[in-house]
């Protein structure tokens, strides 16, 4: 029998840190003094029934863990959409959580990446209408940027309408080769706007990969693909 996705193992196994739970938000802490840059990981949606909270996934343990070694403070917010009528609702608990850990002491509240995987895309749309002066970069790893066919959300969940309002924010999006093709397509409309309106969109390739490579597909490839984004990500949050 296949293992269930949650608990699939990250396909790299940085040391683990501490973890503290917070209400939706776990914060996985690097060792030493803050405050410390941070970066919030927004899992994808709509999970399916029954699935566990995505905070206790391996994967997102791998990416806190993987995060806190380079000593950022990596947040994993957890919310819920069972509906596609739940996206506003998301929207305002992944603001929520932002807030909650720019207020932490131990976090630098001017230095904040957001993250966001698969479906969890679609909430690019509101931070690239209007990105706040602290947010030094969004990345999207396999992420949903159009709404699959036959899905009705509102227009503020389509990124692709959002990203020529994205001034010269930086943006970064893996793209794992063998994705599905809607996804593939959302990702080849996002950066055609985007070059249309004169910006540069950076992308990671995973030739070989699958939409969840970074725990389905333990290869070489995978591997250097996640440490690739873990470096993008630690090079927008250096002191400028």
């Amino acid at each position: 029998m296949a293992t269930p996705f949650d608990r699939t193992p990250f396909v790299l196994s940085p040391p683990a840190a501490p973890v503290e739970r917070h209400g939706q938000v776990d914060l996985h802490l690097p060792a030493g003094d803050g405050p410390r840059p941070a970066v919030v990981l927004v899992h994808g949606a709509p999970l399916p029934p029954g699935a566990s909270d995505p905070r206790d996934w391996l994967l997102y343990r791998g990416y806190g863990a993987l995060l806190a070694e380079q000593g950022l403070v990596a947040a994993v917010v957890s919310y819920r959409v069972d509906e596609l009528t739940g996206f506003p609702a998301a929207a305002e608990d992944v603001a929520a959580a932002v807030a909650q850990v720019r207020a932490d002491p131990r976090v630098d509240a001017d230095r904040l990446v957001l993250w966001f995987f698969s479906g969890g895309g679609l909430l690019l749309g509101d931070w690239l209408r209007a990105a706040p002066s602290w947010l030094r970069g969004l990345v999207g790893t396999y992420p949903l940027l159009e709404p699959l066919p036959g899905w009705e959300v509102e227009a503020r969940f389509h990124p692709v309408d959002a990203v020529a309002s994205a001034g010269d924010l930086p943006i970064l999006l893996v793209r794992a080769g063998r994705d599905r093709p809607p996804v593939l397509a959302g990702i080849e409309a996002f950066t055609s706007a985007a070059a249309a309106s004169g910006r540069t969109v950076r992308v990671l390739d995973v030739p070989d990969g699958r939409h969840g490579f970074d725990a389905l597909d333990h290869t070489d490839q995978s591997r250097d693909a996640v440490r690739a984004a873990r470096d993008a990500v630690v090079a927008l949050l250096r002191d400028a």
